[in-house]
């Protein structure tokens, strides 16, 4: 089993960046691949970007390709999420997620989750 905690959000300007970070428990956790979601008030959660088990393959959304930049340390049991250029509508809950399968888009295959950091960007 793996548990996760994410940290990092915060309120920050237009323009600015932030990292997040999802710290694992476990003694598995290079065998997860990570994903990160989001999801706004009244809005379903989504895909924002992954990584396979290596760090090797990563994923992302359109709207964050060059922008954000997903990472891992597997010594550290950590995955971490540098957001840059950061825009109004990227304002959410950023969750993190593993599971043994890699490139996984869609919150319903991911089997463990986090409780979610807070990002809020202002104009």
């Amino acid at each position: 089993q793996v548990q996760l905690v994410e940290s990092g959000g915060g309120l920050v300007q237009a323009g600015g960046s932030l990292r997040l970070s999802c710290a694992a428990s476990g003694r598995t956790f290079s065998s997860y691949a990570i994903g990160w979601f989001r999801q706004a008030p009244g809005k379903e959660r989504e895909f924002v970007a992954a990584i396979s088990w290596t760090g090797k393959s990563t994923y992302y959304t359109d709207s964050v390709k060059g922008r954000f930049t997903i990472s891992r340390d597997n010594a550290k049991n950590t995955v971490y999420l540098q957001m840059n250029s950061l825009k109004p509508e990227d304002t959410a809950v950023y969750y993190c997620a593993a599971d043994r399968r890699a490139g996984r888009r869609t919150a319903d295959e991911y089997e463990y989750w986090g409780q979610g950091t807070q990002v809020t960007v202002s104009s």
